[in-house]
């Protein structure tokens, strides 16, 4: 197997050499308990070999061998500040991409524990820790992979008017509906500035929307600089979906849940208010889908920035089933966002633990 800087973070490759090549290039080559480290472009990302097979990696890679120090330990060692500072005093940034030598690599000082029970321990705390947001990491994008997939069998793709995957029971045709033919409304959003956030009305503009999730990011939340006493119709409502109307982000959507508190949208956004008699939810899964992004794609095109109005959004044709089935797929991929939402927060948390203890448990 073939290693280089972009297999670091597994080290593993779909690239490989032949036996010939190997046995004549590497007198040296990675072992079990050995460190690769990238030193070439992106300088000072490590890992720690676990595998037992013959590896052969690009001279975009370092090799450390670890001599009487716990591999793991000074892996995260090597993750500290104090040590990427080193190696960015180091580095050549003249260089196109930047790099480090080998030699310099070495010249770099580390403060370590001569204690080889605390730096197992410190090895395998740190060991843990990879696996956990590594497991997460994998389940998180699975899920999104399911996801993905699932919005394009569960519904019709190209035309047709039924979907390749649907719940048990449902066999009627869908219809063609205009995004219009089920809103009671599209509304733009207040012309006013962002402000320090009071503590209670907050405010929505299109930076504010994961361009993943399609969550609103509460981390730096504001509230509208702006009289609320006559804003009572920029105030969301359960079910009400945002569709940003200009900019790079055009066509991005967000749908409003009461547990996101009291928010006003702002004036780059339009509110589609759906009709009672349509799922929410299932509009705004639509709009996760191919045929919206192609959509807005075409649509969105102008001589300047790109746009999408009211009107041009209310053109746009969903294929609608009944109710029931609307709500089973509604749960269902509802049910997906909260799994990605719960595992890729989890990992977030692990990542932050981590960088914690990197600062905490060395000198």
């Amino acid at each position: 197997m073939f290693l280089s800087v972009e297999n670091i973070s597994t080290l593993r490759s779909e690239k490989y050499i032949s036996k010939e090549a190997f046995e004549r290039d590497y007198n040296i080559y990675p072992e079990k308990g050995d460190i690769l480290m990238t030193r070439i472009g992106d300088v000072g990302t490590t890992n720690v070999v676990e595998t037992t097979e013959k590896l052969a990696f690009y001279v975009s890679l370092a090799l450390l061998k670890p001599h009487d120090i716990d591999s793991y330990y000074l892996n995260n060692v090597m993750r500290t500040s104090e040590f990427q500072k080193g190696l960015r005093e180091r580095t050549l940034v003249t260089a196109i991409p930047q790099k480090i030598n080998k030699d310099e690599i070495g010249k770099v000082t580390i403060s370590m524990t001569s204690n080889h029970e605390e730096q197992a321990k410190i090895g395998c705390y740190f060991r843990t820790l990879d696996h956990l947001i590594t497991l997460h990491q994998r389940k998180c994008d699975e899920m999104k992979t399911l996801k993905k997939y699932m919005l394009q069998k569960m519904f019709p793709q190209d035309g047709k008017n039924i979907p390749e995957i649907r719940f048990e029971g449902f066999t009627d045709a869908w219809e063609q509906r205009k995004l219009g033919d089920v809103s009671e409304s599209f509304e733009y959003g207040l012309n006013a500035a962002a402000k320090e956030f009071d503590g209670i009305n907050k405010y929505i503009r299109i930076t504010d929307i994961d361009d993943t999730s399609h969550d609103f990011i509460l981390d730096n939340v504001t509230s509208p600089d702006i009289d609320l006493d006559n804003a009572e119709n920029y105030k969301l409502k359960d079910g009400d979906i945002l569709f940003a109307r200009t900019g790079a982000s055009v066509g991005k959507t967000y749908i409003y849940r009461p547990s996101d508190g009291l928010v006003y949208y702002a004036g780059f956004l339009i509110k589609a208010q759906i009709k009672k008699n349509i799922n929410p939810e299932f509009v705004f899964q639509n709009t996760l889908t191919k045929n919206y992004k192609k959509y807005i794609a075409i649509t969105s095109q102008r001589s300047g920035q790109p746009g999408v109005n009211a009107q041009e959004y209310s053109e746009y044709r969903i294929m609608m089933p009944n109710r029931e089935e609307q709500d089973k797929i509604s749960i269902y991929l509802r049910k997906l966002d909260t799994l990605i939402t719960l595992h890729q927060r989890k990992c977030d948390e692990l990542k932050n633990l981590k960088k914690f203890m990197l600062q905490n448990m060395f000198i």
